[in-house]
């Protein structure tokens, strides 16, 4: 087993806090709890039912939000499983936030599967049809499962980064194919009501805004989840090496009085 080197800036920042938060992060995550009960407000109280989903159409409030956060968290990681794998320093802080970053990716992943299986349940009458855009998006979701469970495989961080992120860059290329499914094959799916690419946004305005608050809700969640949680892998990072570091000194020792 080798030791891995780790950031010493980064190490030293995260040795000398109790905790992972900041003034920045309690700040983002006020907003982000503002942010969810203005959600809440709106989504449940403020906005009108639709005409033909009827009440169901509040369920697109987290569906929507979260699959485009979903859609954000796994191009992060992407992005900086580029950057650690494309730069000379292979800087483990990319490693975490690619990691991190698939995490938070598949926690919302699973939010969005779930609340279209509600969605569906009401509209279509049943939980889930093998149908293209929920089938690609089960993928996707199975994918970064295994992801996932690559980064937790034995070896030193460095492996680890460096396997997870060959897969990072794999598994973003999986995106277009469930958000076009829908015009590729003959899917149950909706087509897209706001990111149209004619620009023809079939929704109410109240229902619009509800979306966009959605939107600005999820994102502020992400941004907080994101910075705790690499910072706490740093922290894990630096936990192991030091254990490393003194079985090997215990070791020496142990060499020496013989």
């Amino acid at each position: 087993m080798t030791t891995t080197p780790t950031e010493p800036l980064a190490d030293t920042a995260a040795s000398h806090r109790s905790g992972t938060g900041t003034p920045a992060t309690r700040v983002i995550g006020i907003a982000a709890v503002v942010a969810m009960g203005w959600l809440i407000a709106f989504g449940l109280g403020f906005s009108p039912a639709d005409r033909d989903q009827e009440e169901a159409v509040r369920i697109l409030y987290v569906h929507v939000p979260t699959v485009w956060l979903a859609y954000l968290a796994f191009i992060v990681t992407a992005v900086c499983s580029g950057l650690y794998l494309f730069t000379k320093k292979h800087s483990l802080g990319f490693d975490r936030v690619a990691g991190a970053s698939a995490e938070i990716g598949v926690v919302f992943m699973a939010l969005t599967l779930v609340t279209g299986m509600l969605w569906g349940r009401i509209t279509w009458g049943v939980f889930w049809q093998w149908d293209a855009r929920l089938t690609t998006t089960a993928l996707l979701f199975v994918t970064y499962i295994g992801y996932l469970a690559v980064r937790n495989l034995e070896g030193g961080h460095q492996q680890r980064a460096k396997r997870s992120a060959i897969i990072g860059l794999l598994a973003v290329m999986e995106i277009p194919l469930v958000h076009f499914s829908v015009e590729m094959w003959r899917s149950l799916h909706q087509d897209a009501s706001v990111a149209d690419p004619t620009g023809d946004v079939k929704m109410d305005g109240l229902m619009l805004f509800s979306l966009f608050v959605g939107v600005i809700a999820f994102t502020l969640l992400y941004v907080w989840l994101l910075l705790h949680r690499s910072r706490g892998m740093a922290m894990q990072d630096l936990i192991d090496d030091r254990g490393l570091d003194h079985a090997l000194d215990a070791r020496r020792s142990e060499g020496v009085t013989a």
